[in-house]
């Protein structure tokens, strides 16, 4: 009796075990809620910051693949090729793979990537004049995105 009660509870644990895990929900929310801001499409990004290197917004769009779940670090498809690389501000975050490949609505800042005109750092030690260092913004430079809040939208 004791060998057969033992089978069934073995037998109930492992088909526990083995049923399919659900998808991530819509609705899910990962960081802070995002607010009721219209969300911007991804690809429109770079138009709609014009040319500011700093903007404060919420994005829609699909990510492409989770970089490290630790931190939530993903990349996002920002349309023609181009791509959107994401983390959330805050490190105690973890982004389950199984969002690859999901909708979201992300808010955060979105930043373009600066670089000096002469590819140097931008080390503060030139003099003013034709040698000085000047920000400009490459238009196919990555844009980077600090996320704040994440929803799971389709």
């Amino acid at each position: 009796m004791k060998r057969l009660l033992i089978l069934v509870f073995i037998f109930c644990t492992i088909n526990g075990f083995a049923q399919k895990h659900t998808p991530l929900p819509h609705g899910m929310v990962f960081g802070d809620k995002p607010n009721d801001i219209a969300p911007v499409p991804a690809n429109k990004i770079e138009g709609f910051m014009g040319n500011k290197i700093r903007q404060t917004t919420a994005l829609t769009g699909k990510i492409i693949k989770v970089t490290k779940e630790q931190g939530g670090w993903f990349e996002m498809d920002a349309g023609e090729g181009k791509v959107i690389a994401a983390h959330f501000k805050n490190y105690n975050i973890k982004l389950p793979q199984a969002i690859k490949g999901r909708t979201v609505i992300i808010e955060g800042v979105a930043q373009r990537v600066l670089t000096a005109d002469d590819m140097q750092h931008f080390a503060g030690d030139t003099v003013s004049g034709a040698k000085q260092h000047t920000e400009k913004v490459n238009p196919k430079a990555r844009i980077t995105f600090e996320v704040w809040g994440l929803m799971v939208d389709k």
